[in-house]
């Protein structure tokens, strides 16, 4: 099984309580203040989930400079005060950033009991394949 450290639980509910702050202030009319505060939740969570030397790697490599840039630009852009406009850019960097995460997500989510079944209904398995990538290809 596969311990868990103290920080990393603290990670976890930090990035929780982001993603939460990030879809209440969305659902709020892109309320700024939440917004805010819930980029700087999640990305502190996801610095003490995997470390903060493997945060810096993994938003600085070279083939994701774009996705980077655009990401925390769009946060900073959030924090100046323009909600709609930063979330727009910072969506762009979230996909360009964790698309190469998107078909093991999709594969764990085919497994779970009641998701699986969704998944397959005729309308949602073209998104789920467009999402997925191609299901052929091992993932570990």
């Amino acid at each position: 099984m596969i311990e868990i450290t103290d920080s990393q639980k603290i990670g976890i509910g930090l990035a929780g309580f982001g993603i939460s702050f990030l879809f209440l202030g969305m659902l709020l009319l892109f309320d700024k203040g939440l917004l805010a505060i819930g980029n700087i939740l999640f990305i502190s969570g996801l610095g003490c989930v995997i470390g903060v030397e493997r945060t810096l790697r993994f938003f600085f490599q070279r083939h994701k400079v774009k996705g980077t840039t655009a990401f925390l630009g769009g946060i900073f852009i959030v924090l100046l005060g323009f909600p709609i406009i930063g979330m727009i850019i910072e969506s762009y960097g979230f996909f360009a950033l964790f698309s190469g995460f998107f078909p093991v997500a999709i594969n764990f989510l085919g497994r779970v009991p009641l998701l699986g079944p969704l998944l397959n209904i005729p309308f949602m398995q073209k998104i789920v394949q467009r999402l997925g990538g191609d299901g052929n290809r091992t993932t570990v």
